[in-house]
């Protein structure tokens, strides 16, 4: 369990560099900001089973930089498969679902500054013992990942891993991730492809169910998404700077991706 004094330290430490860094921000007076996330990606945005509420990294993350920008943070949710689109048609202002930075995307919707960078890593049960590594998993034709369709999971397996088929039969599509990662749990597929934080998350809310294997599979910049040409690209750059430089982010990966684990 997080203890009642890491957690008011946090909290101080949140709320001394808000204040700190408060003078030289944009100010937003008071605007609305429409957020929206899957609550399918932990420990990043995911459902609190005690209260049925949204939580994770990200809803600290926004929360904060709303804050910082004196503007109100209204969240709503949406599928993976649809966010990109909605964000870039106005539906929202900001999207975020662990969204890696990349060209094809950038080329509909703007991106933030990175907030955090991870790797890919193979999530598999605990007792796996048939592979070890990428090679031997994808040496074996018996061996199936769980991927959601248009992810950077699905596209490090199929061209990391496998041979480039983006139909290739070895990897079985889930509606969401943490669909990907109950039909791992279940044996109906035998890795599911992550970044280090979700996959910490993952074994620590399922103790004794996961595990990683092999190394890393390349790494990836998360980005908070914009409707082409919003004005709020600048105020939160700006403000991810700030949470970088005052050790808020470093504060918010230890909560999430350490003491949250330890829970």
């Amino acid at each position: 369990m997080i203890s009642m004094l890491s957690r008011l330290a946090i909290i101080a430490a949140v709320s001394i560099s808000s204040l700190s860094f408060a003078d030289s921000l944009p100010d937003l007076k008071g605007r609305t900001i429409l957020a929206v996330t899957e609550n399918a990606y932990t420990p990043l945005n995911f459902v609190d089973p005690a209260t049925g509420k949204g939580i994770g990294w990200e809803y600290d993350a926004m929360n904060e930089i709303g804050k910082r920008l004196n503007a109100k943070i209204e969240w709503h949710l949406s599928s993976w498969d649809t966010m990109i689109q909605a964000v870039k048609q106005e539906q929202y202002d900001v999207g975020m679902d662990g969204i890696t930075i990349n060209e094809e995307r950038a080329q509909q919707i703007d991106f933030s500054a990175p907030y955090l960078t991870s790797q890919q890593f193979m999530l598999v049960r605990a007792d796996e013992n048939r592979f070890t590594d990428a090679e031997s998993f994808a040496a074996n034709d018996d061996f199936h990942f769980g991927a959601q369709a248009g992810t950077t999971n699905f596209y490090v397996a199929v061209y990391d891993v496998l041979d480039g088929n983006e139909d290739n039969p070895r990897i079985t599509l889930l509606e969401t991730f943490g669909a990907s990662v109950q039909a791992l749990k279940s044996g109906d597929v035998d890795s599911v492809l992550m970044d280090a934080a979700s996959a910490r998350g993952y074994i620590g809310a399922n103790p004794g169910a996961f595990k990683i294997i092999g190394g890393p599979l390349g790494s990836e910049d998360f980005g908070f998404i914009f409707t082409p040409g919003s004005d709020l690209v600048e105020p939160v750059n700006a403000v991810i700077k700030s949470m970088k430089a005052d050790g808020t982010l470093d504060a918010l990966n230890k909560k999430w991706f350490f003491d949250y684990n330890q829970q």
